[in-house]
């Protein structure tokens, strides 16, 4: 990977930008993007979107969401403990003795998910950490304090956690879902720009809001863009460490290449189509099975715009939901090269319909 690249996925990932809330890590990806795209909007609640040949009227997006899962204050304890509720998919069980960031009006204010000791803790307490047991310690002893910090109700919380590269080959941090999507799709931008590759379509690069609360920044923007295509990039689950199940998660390697969904959301001519270009690329693929829905955004394109050609390209993380979410440097780069090769590979008025 380029130096300028990896430097840019690295402060991109250690932004903050919790769902909802999203605007100065979409300032870094547009800031980023901008030199390989022809122009760019922006919609009311923050999805960004960089256009080349926006004249065409054949649409091809290619999309990433932008938001990560995170925890608002909920309730202000008269002795200065705060108590939350989450944003996404926040799991309890990672909170206990990790250091956070409180977002307020008056800057970021330093707190910690406190937990009592092993050989203190009765044994009615002594049960798995829940939304309604953790609890957050920002060194304040009273409700008033807690508030001329700036904290109230609403102010949202991010853990502190930042990016690292483990044994040379793994990108670990969190919030790997979904931004390393939203770097992974600016990076087909720049290959396209610095390659010259004139495509015979308008191409928009999506980088969507709200996505860990149902696929919401996916849905506005979809019915605005009105594509005719839609290629989404998001993460699946990594099933080799322990405590996985591979017969209802499947089979799924880190460093084994993209994972290509099958689906009723999923067009099968697109998907077959991303394959066909995997193979003749020499590219590395898995495949995943997916029941009604995909779970990820390429449902939202799917059926909008009474019915886009979908299609989704997966990156295998390990701990998902976590502050140590891990991906293969090797698929990052395959699923940027899969993307890019299919975009070479779909023509101007591009028909996927199964027969006519």
């Amino acid at each position: 990977m380029r130096n300028e690249s990896f430097d840019f996925l690295q402060k991109y990932l250690n932004n903050p930008s919790p769902t909802g809330f999203e605007k100065e890590g979409q300032k870094l990806w547009l800031e980023y993007v901008k030199p390989y795209i022809d122009e760019y909007f922006v919609d009311t609640y923050g999805t960004v979107v960089g256009v080349i040949n926006p004249e065409a009227k054949y649409k091809v997006v290619i999309e990433a969401h932008a938001d990560e899962i995170s925890y608002f204050v909920n309730y202000i304890t008269k002795e200065g403990y705060i108590y939350v509720r989450r944003n996404g998919g926040s799991d309890a069980l990672v909170a206990p003795s990790k250091r956070v960031n409180i977002h307020t009006d008056k800057g970021i204010v330093k707190a910690i998910f406190g937990w009592p000791a092993i050989h203190v803790r009765k044994v009615e307490q002594d049960k798995a950490p829940t939304i309604e047991t953790i609890f957050l310690d920002c060194g304040a002893t009273s409700k008033d304090e807690v508030e001329r910090m700036g904290i109230h109700v609403g102010s949202v919380v991010t853990f502190e956690d930042e990016f690292m590269v483990m044994n040379r080959q793994y990108f670990v941090g969190r919030a790997l879902d979904n931004r390393i999507g939203g770097f992974m799709i600016a990076e087909v931008a720049r290959l396209l720009k610095e390659n010259k590759q004139k495509l015979p379509f308008g191409l928009y690069v999506v980088n969507a809001v709200q996505e860990e609360i149902g696929l919401r920044g996916a849905e506005m923007i979809a019915h605005r863009i009105q594509p005719d295509v839609a290629i989404i990039t998001d993460v699946i689950h990594d099933t080799q460490a322990p405590m996985y199940e591979k017969k209802t998660s499947g089979d799924l390697h880190c460093g084994q290449g993209p994972v290509v969904t099958y689906g009723p959301a999923v067009q099968n001519n697109l998907r077959e189509l991303i394959i066909e270009t995997a193979k003749t690329a020499d590219i590395p693929f898995q495949r995943a099975s997916a029941t009604r829905a995909t779970g990820t955004d390429t449902d939202a394109f799917a059926y909008s715009n009474a019915g886009v050609a979908a299609a989704l390209i997966s990156l295998p993380l390990k701990y998902m939901h976590t502050t140590v979410e891990t991906v293969h440097q090797d698929d990052v780069e395959n699923v940027i090269r899969l993307i890019y090769e299919t975009l070479l590979r779909i023509e101007d008025g591009h028909d996927f319909r199964y027969f006519s």
